[in-house]
């Protein structure tokens, strides 16, 4: 008189589909006991406690009517689900399940309230209606059940004796029993198919999640993030959007490609594109590409902090370019690197297309437009170690950097002449309160920027600083034969 207590066939077949491609025929899943059998082992039993107890004299004859009932009700039930309108109704389980104790209330109450078959009966609706619907399904059935008892012996009218024959209390506890004990079964193996379909699914994720780190690394970290939340769609589509736009490449990289060999210049060419790289995140730029030597990168897409901050942003992360690649010189030399490599940067501020271009099933997240030659013209006019910037770029930057007029420049693209300018530093780090310094001789190289030193490291600085100077010192007191060269 109930429907099979537990189907977690969603979740089980949910994590079956998902990790059918990857399992095959290894999963170890049992699927549940359905509706069907579970109503069909239900009724049979309660049909077999009519019948026992009829026979026993326990129940009125006219209680064998119920059995024809209770055979043919599982089928009528599985008809009225499944072909029916009834199939689109929302938690129909749980809605059958409260017919189902409606019906055995009533049977309860047509018995006269015999205490052994009505408490082993109620017992199958109180397990069933707990694992398929909680408490609130428990309260529910329990109410409806009550109700439903108190119609039957209303109808009927109680037992003459409240105790049964030993023979159908027997039968009674061993029906309801057998179906206690299948349908327990059925709940263990499924939990246990469900924990292991959410282990599997688990596995599944981390290797997603390895799988789409490992993607990440062909993407710019923004970009790649945009998608993998959702925020972007990956199809060829197309914006106008106002960025600052940067290009640089290295001064005498080609003439120290002809003296290293391959395998040491892609180290030292990795080595600076992953130094260049950290830099450019850092100040939230997104690096569009590598080509030769060469690096692209833009700010305000896909996440901007407006036009002006966007500049800032992008001319900060040139200076800091300039800085990082003055101490990656130095490392090189130290490692016989003689050639002495510099970079030269440009930077354009204006309306670019930003979007993915290219065929449907192999796209380019990139930007195009004047600005973009632009940056490309003024990165190639720059002296080693030099920062070109268009007008509107400086336009944006000028109170917070300081700039010099380097006149104007014919380009393809731009009626008229545009203005350059070179970017010199912070106006912060102008002056006697500057923080970085730099000097660099044959023999002699000194990066020191004092707002990224701590206590500890200032100390250690002072003390080979001291000891450089007392060693120049010494020199310069011996005489000239007593020097070594």
């Amino acid at each position: 008189m109930m429907s099979a207590p537990v189907d977690l066939r969603n979740a089980s077949n949910s994590a079956g589909n998902a990790l059918s491609h990857e399992q095959g025929s290894s999963s170890t899943a049992v699927p549940p006991m359905p509706d069907y059998s579970g109503r069909i082992l239900a009724y049979t039993v309660t049909a077999v406690i009519i019948v026992i107890g009829v026979l026993q004299s326990a129940f009125e004859q006219w209680l064998l009517w119920l059995v024809a009932g209770a055979l043919l009700w599982p089928h009528i039930a599985h008809i009225l689900t499944r072909r029916t309108f009834l199939n689109r109704s929302p938690r129909i389980r749980q809605k059958m399940l409260l017919v189902d104790c409606v019906f055995g209330g009533t049977f309860i109450g047509f018995t006269g309230l015999v205490a052994v078959p009505a408490v082993s009966v109620a017992l199958m609706m109180m397990f069933s209606c707990l694992i398929v619907g909680g408490i609130r399904q428990w309260l529910m059935g329990t109410t409806l059940m009550a109700s439903a008892i108190a119609a039957g012996v209303a109808f009927a009218g109680p037992a003459e004796s409240f105790q049964s024959p030993l023979l159908t209390s027997i039968s009674a506890v061993l029906a309801t029993g057998i179906y206690i004990c299948v349908t327990a079964f059925y709940s263990h193996q499924q939990a246990r198919a469900l924990m292991l379909a959410k282990t599997q699914i688990q596995n599944q994720r981390e290797q997603s999640i390895a799988l789409s780190h490992k993607l990440s690394k062909y993407l710019s970290p923004q970009v790649w993030q945009s998608i993998f939340t959702g925020e972007r769609d990956v199809r060829l589509e197309t914006q106008r959007k106002k960025l600052a736009v940067f290009f640089s490449d290295i001064k005498g990289f080609t003439e120290l490609s002809e003296e290293m060999e391959p395998e040491a210049l892609t180290e030292l060419l990795n080595h600076y594109f992953n130094g260049m790289s950290e830099v450019a995140l850092r100040y939230g730029g997104t690096i569009d590409k590598f080509v030769g030597d060469s690096i692209m990168v833009f700010f305000g897409d896909p996440t901007s902090r407006g036009q002006k901050e966007d500049a800032f942003a992008c001319v900060s992360m040139a200076i800091e370019m300039r800085k990082h690649m003055k101490i990656m010189r130095q490392k090189w030399r130290s490692q016989g690197i003689k050639t002495p490599l510099q970079i030269r940067m440009g930077i354009s501020t204006g309306y670019t297309t930003v979007g993915n271009f290219g065929a449907e099933n192999r796209m380019d997240y990139t930007i195009i437009g004047k600005e973009v030659n632009l940056a490309s013209r003024l990165e190639s006019l720059a002296e080693p170690g030099e920062i070109l910037v268009s007008y509107e770029t400086f336009s944006l930057i000028k109170d917070r950097i300081m700039c010099r007029d380097k006149g104007e420049i014919t380009v393809k693209g731009f009626t008229k002449p545009v203005p350059i300018y070179e970017v010199v530093d912070f106006r912060r780090d102008m002056g006697p309160n500057r923080s970085f310094l730099e000097h660099e001789h044959s023999g002699f190289a000194m990066y020191l920027d004092s707002d990224k030193i701590t206590e500890k490291e200032r100390k250690a600085i002072l003390e080979a600083l001291e000891d450089a100077a007392d060693r120049l010192r010494s020199e310069e007191e011996l005489p000239d034969s007593g020097k070594l060269g």
